[in-house]
């Protein structure tokens, strides 16, 4: 059974990878594999904590460092991962279909990537009660500044962990991953899958907006949002 794991799933190609190659595609799984799911359900369903006095206690940071920390990851596993792709030894490889497909797969998530690393110095201001700066704020008084940073910043986020997923899969396949690979990720991203439809179910999403200042209708943001909903 175990000789049957560790077998490429295509025995008649090889899985002789060299360095470079090798750890790109671990540096790669682990950062776009693990890291980025994990920051997309933290960023959606931890803005409040399963034991927080929810709205006595607001602006919970948890879901905050998890997310940060889990981009950031990533991120500095892609930048390792692609100077190993571009500094390996030169070697003369026919660009298959399947070649073309991971490459251009790779470069779109590292340019999704890097927006979503850079998107967060166009988010504007905060403002609100606990900004001693000033109460008025791009965040808090949900201006069309901040409107459009939200819809680009969850858009692009989705969309590379979309294409990551596909650039994993035909990276396996380049590579002639052996089986327990094809076993584990899929598994790994069922399990992720169920747990965002059950917390989905549980109805807890909390937008950053009551997150970090409670659902008081008096906020601008929460009285902008019940205009729209009215």
């Amino acid at each position: 059974m175990l000789e049957w794991l560790f077998t490429p799933i295509d025995a008649s190609r090889a899985h002789d990878l060299g360095f470079h190659l090798s750890w790109h595609g671990r540096l790669m799984v682990v950062a776009w594999g693990f890291l980025v799911p994990l920051g997309v359900v933290a960023a959606r369903f931890f803005k409040v904590l399963p034991r927080q006095k929810y709205p006595e206690v607001v602006d919970s940071r948890v879901w905050w460092r998890l997310h940060l920390g889990a981009q950031i990851g990533a991120l500095c596993m892609m930048s390792v991962g692609l100077w190993l792709v571009l500094s390996r030894p030169v070697t003369v490889e026919s660009l298959t279909s399947t070649v073309w497909l991971h490459r251009s797969l790779g470069w779109a998530v590292l340019w999704l990537g890097i927006l979503q690393a850079t998107s967060g110095a166009f988010r504007g201001s905060k403002g609100g009660p606990t900004d001693k700066r000033s109460l008025r704020g791009d965040h808090y008084d949900m201006t069309p500044r901040r409107h459009a940073f939200e819809a680009m910043h969850k858009a692009s986020g989705y969309a590379a962990l979309i294409l990551s997923m596909l650039a994993v899969l035909s990276g396996l396949w380049q590579t002639n991953a052996p089986r327990w690979m094809w076993i584990v990720l899929p598994v790994w991203w069922c399990i992720v899958a169920a747990a965002f439809v059950l917390f989905q179910r549980r109805g807890m999403v909390v937008s950053t907006y009551e997150a970090i200042w409670g659902p008081d209708p008096t906020h601008p943001g929460n009285a902008e949002g019940k205009r729209i909903r009215d």
